[in-house]
């Protein structure tokens, strides 16, 4: 198999990562990629927004197959090109992206097929109506941007002064782009987080491991969100009745929800959950892996990801394949500075071969480039140090003593990926 992965993060990292493992997979693309990614694969420098130039790659490439990293490639559409043509390809059609690229719509299709989710206060298209609504909620207030905001479109309000600040950013000073020009006002859930991801190819499905992100950019889960400061998946995240209830009340409806309303849905479906007191609710839908979500999952993975995923394409999955590594993985993101706002790049980074050798480790890139045989840094989010292990503890403990050989000037990373397990109190960090 030749296959071509868009994208060029830590998610597209991991997954390239894994298929080269695979006997099945000869060559492996990767657009752009990074400077990580370049070590596995032949790199191509490429908008992955632009449809019609992804189309002119594959159509001078011809891959076997196409596994599409990123959202935006799929809210524009790029799996129905390549569908028209006959190519296969692993990501939902632009319609079923809609889920992800507008949280409107996806809050809709939630409200219409009854599946658990947060109350919605209401949908506003302007600044001056979303003001005068805020007489009316209860508080903390949650609002979203409706369209794509590379992370930063949701906001716990606390206060009508935070609310206001955010709507002015996002719909007056137009900070968040198209994305942010109309937005949702929803109620606050209250619970423990968690990551629900399933690969399915519009008949069959099956479940990933489950995951727990860390979306605030300081400890303790201060701070502004950003894309994802680290994550970690343990089994006894999802105890089995859990599991059975997510499956049940929420998974399954999604799935029929999305073929009564003629949309087929190919591909990873990721399915924000809420645990609330209440049972489990959805926050949000993404239309593919999440990241660093991804980086965790992969590091578990017992199966040939390359075999799965062609089974998908041509709609031919067998869960049965699925199979995982017991025990737990982490992944701990280093930033560059100012992250999730102003930013430096062009940072040197030191200390990636003092932890070659370390085969429990993995360290999946993810803004870096390479400057004249140099590595440097290219982007908010720079590496993910991830491990795998019999336990949460030892998978972290790995992780971070791996962490803490890397440096580049400004680096910055949460040191509490994983507390909620009670190890790292336990350990007293």
């Amino acid at each position: 198999m030749k296959v071509l992965v868009i994208g060029g993060g830590g998610r597209e990292h991991a997954l390239v990562w894994k298929l080269k493992q695979s006997p099945l997979v000869e060559k492996i693309w990767c657009a752009p990629g990074n400077g990580g990614i370049e070590e596995d694969a032949e790199c191509i420098p490429l908008d992955v927004g632009n449809v019609e130039a992804l189309v002119s790659l594959a159509d001078k490439l011809r891959p076997d197959l196409t596994v599409v990293g990123p959202e935006l490639p799929l809210v524009n559409g790029v799996s129905d090109a390549f569908a028209q043509r006959g190519w296969p390809i692993i990501g939902p059609s632009k319609l079923a992206a809609q889920l992800e690229g507008s949280k409107i719509f996806s809050k809709q299709f939630l409200l219409r097929h009854q599946i658990p989710t947060a109350c919605m206060y209401g949908v506003f298209d302007s600044a001056e109506d979303a003001l005068a609504a805020l007489q009316g909620v209860s508080w903390p207030l949650v609002i979203k941007a409706d369209g794509l905001c590379a992370g930063k479109g949701v906001v716990l309000a606390s206060s009508a002064g935070e609310a206001a600040d955010f709507i002015s950013r996002a719909m007056e000073r137009n900070e968040l782009g198209p994305g942010g020009h109309k937005i949702l006002f929803e109620e606050t859930l209250e619970g423990d987080e968690l990551s629900f991801i399933i690969l399915t190819d519009g008949e069959h499905y099956a479940p990933l491991v489950p995951t727990r992100d860390h979306k605030r950019v300081f400890d303790g889960n201060q701070g502004p969100n950003t894309g994802g400061m680290g994550a970690y998946s343990s089994d006894d995240l999802l105890p089995a009745s859990l599991r059975d209830s997510v499956i049940s009340t929420i998974a399954e409806p999604t799935l029929r929800g999305l073929a009564g309303d003629g949309i087929p849905y190919q591909g990873f479906l990721y399915i924000g959950l809420m645990l609330t007191k209440n049972g489990p609710k959805v926050l949000e839908f993404n239309c593919r892996l999440g990241d660093p979500e991804a980086q965790a999952i992969v590091s578990r993975m017992d199966f040939d990801l390359a075999e799965v995923l062609a089974d998908v394409a041509a709609g031919k999955l067998d869960p049965s394949k699925l199979r995982w590594t017991p025990g737990a993985s982490s992944c701990v993101v280093l930033t560059s500075g100012g992250y999730p706002g102003k930013i430096e790049t062009g940072m040197p980074i030191e200390g990636l071969t003092a932890i070659r050798g370390n085969t429990s480790v993995q360290v999946f890139h993810a803004g870096t480039k390479r400057l004249d045989r140099n590595l440097v840094t290219n982007g908010g989010r720079v590496l993910g140090v991830t491990s795998s292990a019999a336990s949460l503890q030892q998978a972290l403990s790995a992780a971070y003593q791996a962490t803490a050989k890397i440096h580049f000037a400004g680096m910055h990373y949460r040191k509490d990926i994983g507390a909620i397990s009670g190890w790292l109190k336990a350990a007293g960090n």
